[in-house]
């Protein structure tokens, strides 16, 4: 067929036939687009071929050939409600006459009117009078939205009907053709129907890295995978805290582990870390004084077992019995308060070996390990070097199991929620998993990365609240606390000792009796009394320091002498303001 404008052939188009297939004469750009304005197609290329899966009505551009005014009509239209009742309401019929001033001149010769759809499909192009709208004759300008897939495109491409391009049927000759459509990580998830399936990746991982893993960096566009199948796995986020390293843990990991002790600082946090059904036994590690008759102090060595809260907020206790020897049995009953400090390592008397699944079960996260036994599934175990691990959170993540075509027994998990990425499926034959297929079980994780799974982790238990502040100590000796002070802080903190009280300053005097005190000075004053004495007499000598105008003009001051000169410049090398 000739090539049509894109308005002509949509408007000329019966639904029924569709799909059509059109391939573009004479393709279209705007400039400073990319794809789509407003959600529509705005750039086809000549030579691309559509898909045409859908048309719908967008709206009516009614069209005076008198005026030349236009109206634009819903698709809903259904006329006016003000009309003469003789007149047919928002009814259309082709024009008596073809000549362009046709008018309405009388409703006697009106048959049976049309909707305004109906006037599109049997009245296209052709000229129609409707009295609602006007008495001249009209042309109907109708504009689609034509929805279409093309190749490559993932999502329906929405083009509109006035377009200007050029297009040429070819639904007959291009039955063969095929529109791939690429899909996305997260689609193919829901899409177990399909997987084993071999697929390309168009477009690679966006944004930072997420694993420190080698086949991480491989995932590049052109790159040909393998997607075997898909699991609700689930992962363990791990932290080294001697190395600052994180990790995710999958649940296909054959390690065993063994638990750590863990460590409290203060009563607070030995009372935060109970677990329903749990005893906890603690050594003391640091001595730590008492409260009088009450709370008797904690020694190095001490051995207590953690039974519980007593009492309620703000007056709660928590309930220990201690056991300085082996040969108590109940042992003494303490009564400790939440504000107490000291410092406690737990006292553990398992030795096994668990594995990931069944340590879950038992130990409730965060909780800290170490790796026993490495898993004998992986040629090198990083966790297997580490003194120490933390579990902090079970994730649950399904995931795709996949692997590079040119490796096929080395396979990888990949899920789309943090690592997704469009591909495009083909129809190539997928190998299928050897028994001896080795798999990543552990992967390292970027700093940005892991708190970005921190971020996302839902809400769990509520922190335990604040530590109250500490009471104030009271005590004495060089190694004790402090002796309270009316102006001693709340929190038991160790202020600075005070200054000692400036003297005095003198009364000012008369010449006479300056001249007396001055002999007494030179002939019996102790050094520290001629000291104190010299400091009064600089600080008389400058009356910017101690009075205002008003005091210097009621006292009369000695003049200052040579000596009185020398000893305020020794006063200033020893005491400088």
């Amino acid at each position: 067929m000739e090539p049509l404008s894109f308005q002509e052939y949509i408007c000329s188009l019966d639904p029924t036939t569709l799909p059509r297939i059109l391939r573009i004469c004479a393709g279209v750009y705007f400039q400073g687009s990319v794809y789509e304005i407003s959600g529509n197609e705005c750039c086809l290329s000549t030579g691309d071929l559509l898909k045409i899966m859908a048309v719908v009505l967008q709206k009516v551009i009614c069209e005076d050939t008198v005026t030349g005014q236009t109206t634009e009509l819903p698709p809903t239209f259904k006329g006016k409600q003000d009309c003469p009742p003789h007149f047919p309401t928002g009814l259309f019929q082709s024009a008596p006459s073809p000549r362009p001033n046709t008018t309405l001149q009388t409703p006697g010769g009106w048959r049976q009117g049309l909707t305004l759809l109906q006037a599109l499909e049997q009245w296209d192009r052709q000229p129609l009078l409707c009295p609602t709208i006007g008495p001249h004759v009209l042309f109907l300008h109708p504009i689609y939205e034509v929805h279409a897939t093309m190749h490559l495109r993932r999502d329906i491409v929405k083009i509109p009907s006035t377009l200007e391009v050029d297009v040429e049927d070819v639904t007959e000759e291009a039955q063969h053709v095929h529109f791939a459509r690429p899909l996305l990580l997260s689609e193919v998830l829901r899409m177990e129907e399909v997987l084993p399936v071999q697929a390309e990746i168009l477009e690679g991982p966006a944004g930072p890295t997420i694993f420190e893993s080698t086949w991480v960096s491989r995932l590049q566009r052109g790159q040909q995978l393998q997607l075997h199948s898909c699991s609700r796995a689930w992962w363990v986020l791990a932290s080294a805290p001697s190395s600052g390293r994180h990790f995710l843990l999958s649940s296909a990991y054959q390690g065993r582990f063994r638990r750590r002790p863990r460590l409290f600082t203060g009563v607070q946090e030995l009372a935060a870390s109970l677990q329903p059904n749990q005893l906890l036994h603690v050594v003391v590690t640091q001595d730590c004084e008492g409260r009088g008759a009450d709370v008797p102090p904690l020694v190095v060595g001490d051995r207590l077992k953690v039974q519980g809260l007593q009492g309620s907020s703000p007056d709660t206790w928590l309930l220990c019995h201690r056991h300085s020897g082996e040969e108590e049995e109940e042992g003494e009953k303490l009564l400790l308060p939440l504000d107490l400090g000291g410092s406690f390592v737990e006292e553990t008397f398992d030795s096994k070996k668990y594995g990931l699944a069944e340590l879950l079960e038992r130990q409730p996260l965060p909780c800290e390990v170490r790796v026993a036994a490495a898993d004998p599934g992986l040629e090198q175990d990083v966790l297997g070097a580490l003194p120490a691990l933390r579990l902090e959170a079970r994730l649950d993540q399904p995931v795709l199991v996949g692997s590079f075509c040119q490796e096929p027994s080395e396979c990888f998990e990949i899920s789309p929620r943090w690592l997704d990425f469009s591909v495009l499926l083909s129809e190539e034959p997928v190998c299928p998993l050897a028994p001896t297929t080795r798999r990543c079980r552990v992967e390292e994780l970027t700093e940005a990365f892991y708190y970005q799974l921190l971020a996302q982790l839902p809400g769990g238990p509520a922190p335990p609240p604040p530590r109250p502040p500490k009471r104030v100590q009271v005590g004495t000796g060089p190694g004790g606390q402090h002796p309270s002070t009316p102006g001693s802080s709340p929190s038991g903190a160790r202020l600075a000792p005070s200054l000692p009280p400036l003297p005095a300053l003198p009364q000012p005097k008369t010449p006479k009796q300056y001249g007396q005190q001055r002999s007494s000075r030179v002939t019996g004053a102790s050094p520290n009394r001629i000291l104190h004495s010299q400091w009064g007499a600089c600080l008389q000598a400058m009356p910017s320091l101690t009075g205002t105008e008003s005091d210097i003009a009621e006292h009369d001051y000695e003049t200052v002498d040579d000596n009185i000169q020398k000893a305020i410049r020794k006063m200033q090398a020893v005491f400088p303001f």
